[in-house]
C-alpha cells in the first residue's frame, strides 16, 4: 500500500518519513492551514531529498497561474487540486495533478471514479481535522485508484488494510503537534500501513 505524509513543514520530518519508507510527501500551500508551508520554504527541503519520492503541493482555491507560478517556484512533483476546478483549469496548469474528493456521503467516492484520487472527509477547512469517511460506504464500489485520508492512525489503520485501497494519506494523526510530525507515531503507521504490523 503507498503513503503520503502530508503537513510536511520541515526537513527533519519529511527526511524520516522517507527513511521509515513514505512513497509520497505532502506540503499545504493553503495559507489558512496551520500546515501552511511556503513554496519557497517546500523548495529548500525538497532540494535535500533523496530521489524516488512523490513530492505533493496541496492547493486550495487557487486559479491556474497562481498554481502553476507555485508548482514552479517550489519543486514540487504533483498538485494536488482541494477544491472542484473546470476542465480549462486542469488544461492551463499543464502539471501533473490529484483531484480530492471531499465525501460528504457515499455517492461522492464515485466521483471521478475512472481516476487516481484522494477521498477525504468533508470539512470545512479542508482536511487536517482527523475525521474519518464511514468505511462502510465503501462497500461494492471499487477502491482500486482511491487513496484513503482522514482520521487516521496507527490504532485504526489495520480497519482498512483489506479494503484494497491504492494508498492511504496522513497527517494530523501521525503529529506531535500541529505542523510537527511524532517520530514514533510516523514510523509505527507506515510500518502498519506497508507490513500490516508494527
Amino acid at each position: 500500500m503507498r503513503v503520503k505524509i502530508c503537513g510536511i513543514t520541515n526537513y527533519e520530518d519529511a527526511k524520516n518519513a522517507i527513511d521509515f519508507g513514505a512513497d509520497a510527501l505532502g506540503f499545504v500551500f493553503y495559507e489558512k492551514s496551520p500546515r501552511f508551508i511556503t513554496p519557497a520554504e517546500t523548495k529548500k527541503i525538497i532540494q535535500k531529498l533523496p530521489p524516488f519520492v512523490e513530492k505533493v503541493g496541496l492547493f486550495v482555491n487557487t486559479n491556474s497561474h497562481e498554481t502553476k507560478e507555485m508548482t514552479k517556484q517550489s519543486q514540487i512533483t504533483l498538485a494536488q487540486i482541494h477544491f472542484e476546478a473546470d476542465t480549462q483549469f486542469y488544461h492551463d496548469i499543464d502539471f501533473p495533478y490529484l483531484k480530492v474528493v471531499r465525501a460528504k456521503n457515499k455517492e461522492d467516492l464515485l466521483k471521478y471514479s475512472d481516476e487516481y484520487r484522494i477521498v477525504d472527509a468533508f470539512v470545512e477547512s479542508y482536511g487536517g481535522e482527523g475525521k474519518r469517511v464511514k468505511l462502510d460506504w465503501f462497500k461494492d464500489i471499487d477502491t482500486s485508484k482511491i487513496i484513503l485520508a482522514g482520521g487516521l492512525n496507527e490504532n485504526n489503520l489495520s480497519q482498512v488494510l483489506n479494503k484494497g485501497f491504492y494508498g492511504v494519506d496522513v497527517s494530523s494523526g501521525v503529529e506531535k503537534t500541529k505542523g510537527k510530525k511524532d517520530t514514533i507515531k510516523l514510523k509505527n503507521f507506515i510500518e502498519m500501513a506497508k507490513n500490516g504490523k508494527i
